[in-house]
């Protein structure tokens, strides 16, 4: 499986004599190491001995003819090489602001700039290290050999300079340029050389195999040293590969399928290997899919479960896998074209409660059901998850497993109703809290229970209420992604109960108010919604009920919602009306999230 695996100085791996050249394959991630892992490579190699071990990475030799310019296909270890090129790029354009006539200058510089880059036989210049060419990686890595005076000829890219790997090389440039406290430099030219001594000095080991299959073998048993490959990355690696394998023309078609999967699933990794858990809990029992001794995929067997599928039959998986996901993305990204109005309200409101489980569910009907009435499937949902986040009946460890069961229901029983199977055995088998149970988490401690629960009731309480005339979006989020709409305290909870809460609320005695404010404020009856919360804090009931913004525009209890309707009528607020309003909001939450219809 391993050809070679060899501790190499990193002055041998990027050596001025040989014709090495290192490639980072086109369908691998572009570069992301930051700060803190540019900092914490220069710390390693400036503080530690020469010889600094830092972890190894893993090369696939193409190269048949050992007479040939040795390509080595880079499959893990890229951030690591492409950071120790920008770092000798950064000590290179350090050396030449030296002295200018200094042999051992123009000797080092002779040496670092033919560590990166290489004559061919036709005198042009070939780079030692060809990164990845996403996020223009490989352009702007261009761009810093030629700012460094490396090479030249390179066509100037816009913002370039803005890009990761321009900010890396200005790190590393800014940090042998401080100044100690005196004004003077910390690295003058003798200490920039003994640096460089360092890193060349340092070590990796280089495992050299001789395919896609035994690189991606290492993955899981290697402890490499910077940004670990996600599970998302070793799975797109191993397909590709194996894709590669059948047909070696089709690399790039492959990678640009696979981008476009992504682009249904969102830029979210979460939500992106979501997808391919509930793909299989969806879907594992068609011979194709079924892995032994794998009922359900978790994050910990994911790769394992997905390492067996590719193997089977790669080119049907990646169709299957593609056209799957174009389905999945109805239900995260609902207001995409091709779906209802009616369908992507309800899709909406399942996710806004938290009710992403029951997509291994709803992706299996969408695939294999079509004509499943989704909206009422999804308003039903919305019902059960409400009731579930607030009285955690059934346990969040349960959710998985019962829909993949209910989805092998739906398979036996291909000719009855998809949503009258799914009430059925949710309504069944202890999975939904009794109408008590729920009553009395509503009537409790809501806002401490569950923020997120008890923010969806409000809203929905509200638009219910509301026309296609008189419609108030309560999702809207401002430019940081915080919602502009927010649940607000009407009997403040901070600590520091003000002077006029407590004559209001228990007749200037702090010592009740503070019973009251534990006991009270975050039941469901005190809670509101409002625009701007920051605005109304501790200040007094009236002044929180009659609250404007710098435009006159209301933004207290006076803000127009039906939720504020008992309060802008009001003068002061009571115990007694917390409990009031908090039976008669129960009530209202009661009928809006029942499960059995009239």
């Amino acid at each position: 499986m391993i050809n070679t695996a060899q501790n190499k100085r990193v002055s041998e791996l990027l050596s001025v004599d040989s014709h090495w050249r290192f490639k980072v394959p086109r369908y691998q991630r572009e570069y992301i190491w930051r700060r803190e892992n540019w900092t914490s490579l220069f710390d390693d190699l400036y503080e530690n001995p020469s010889g600094y071990f830092l972890g190894s990475m893993i090369c696939i030799n193409r190269t048949d003819d050992p007479m040939q310019d040795q390509e080595l296909e880079l499959v893990d270890g890229q951030q690591r090489l492409t950071t120790l090129s920008l770092l000798y790029a950064a000590i290179y354009k350090c050396l030449a602001a030296c002295e200018a006539d200094d042999e051992d200058i123009k000797h080092d510089q002779f040496n670092l700039r033919y560590r990166l880059v290489f004559k061919s036989p036709f005198k042009s210049l070939i780079l030692r290290l060809e990164p990845s060419h996403q996020g223009h990686n490989y352009f702007d890595y261009c761009s810093v050999l030629q700012d460094a005076g490396i090479i030249k000829g390179v066509e100037t890219i816009p913002n370039a300079g803005n890009r990761r790997l321009f900010k890396a090389y200005r790190f590393f440039i800014d940090r042998l340029d401080e100044l100690d406290d005196k004004g003077h430099k910390v690295f003058d030219s003798e200490r920039i050389q003994d640096f460089l001594n360092r890193v060349n000095s340092a070590s990796l080991v280089n495992i050299v195999v001789g395919s896609h299959a035994d690189a991606f073998t290492l993955f899981e048993s290697l402890n490499n040293r910077g940004e670990p490959l996600s599970a998302l990355d070793i799975i797109k690696n191993n397909l590709l590969a194996a894709l590669e394998k059948i047909s070696p023309q089709s690399i790039d078609e492959n990678f640009t399928k696979w981008k476009k999967l992504l682009e249904n699933l969102s830029e979210d990794y979460t939500e992106q290997e979501r997808f391919l858990r509930q793909y299989y809990n969806a879907f594992k029992e068609h011979k194709n899919i079924e892995v032994s001794k794998a009922p359900i995929a978790t994050r910990s067997n994911i790769i394992r479960i997905y390492d067996e599928i590719i193997h089977r039959d790669a080119e049907w998986f990646f169709d299957d896998l593609f056209a799957k996901a174009q389905l999945y993305s109805k239900l995260i990204t609902p207001l995409n074209d091709g779906v209802s109005a009616k369908m992507a309200k309800e899709l909406l409101n399942l996710r806004r409660i938290g009710g992403t489980p029951a997509n291994i569910m709803l992706l299996y009907a969408l695939a294999e059901r079509p004509e499943a009435n989704i909206c009422s499937m999804c308003d039903f949902l919305v019902r059960y998850f409400v009731r579930r986040n607030l009285t955690d009946v059934p346990p969040t460890r349960d959710l998985a497993r019962i829909f993949i069961e209910i989805v092998s229901v739906l398979r036996k029983k291909s000719n009855c109703d998809p949503g009258i199977i799914i009430r059925q055995e949710l309504l069944a088998k202890g999975r939904v809290a009794t109408d008590e149970v729920f009553r009395d988490k509503l009537s409790g401690n809501i806002y401490g229970d569950n923020v997120d629960a008890t923010r969806f009731i409000l809203c929905r309480i509200e638009e219910e209420k509301q026309t296609v005339e008189k419609l108030t979006d309560l999702w809207e989020r401002d430019e940081r992604g915080g919602f502009i709409w927010t649940i607000e305290h009407i009997f403040p909870q901070g600590d520091n109960i003000p002077q006029c809460w407590v004559d209001m609320i228990a007749a200037g005695d702090g010592v009740l108010a503070r019973e009251y404010r534990d006991k009270f404020t975050h039941l469901l009856g005190n809670l509101t919604i409002t625009g701007y919360n920051s605005k109304l804090g501790n200040k007094s009931f009236m002044e929180k009920r009659d609250r404007k913004d710098s435009n006159g525009r209301n933004i207290g209890y006076n803000n127009g919602l039906s939720l504020n309707q008992l309060l802008q009528n009001a003068n002061s607020w009571t115990v007694d009306d917390i409990k009031t309003r908090t039976e008669s909001l129960v009530n209202t939450a009661m009928e809006l999230f029942k499960l059995e219809y009239s």
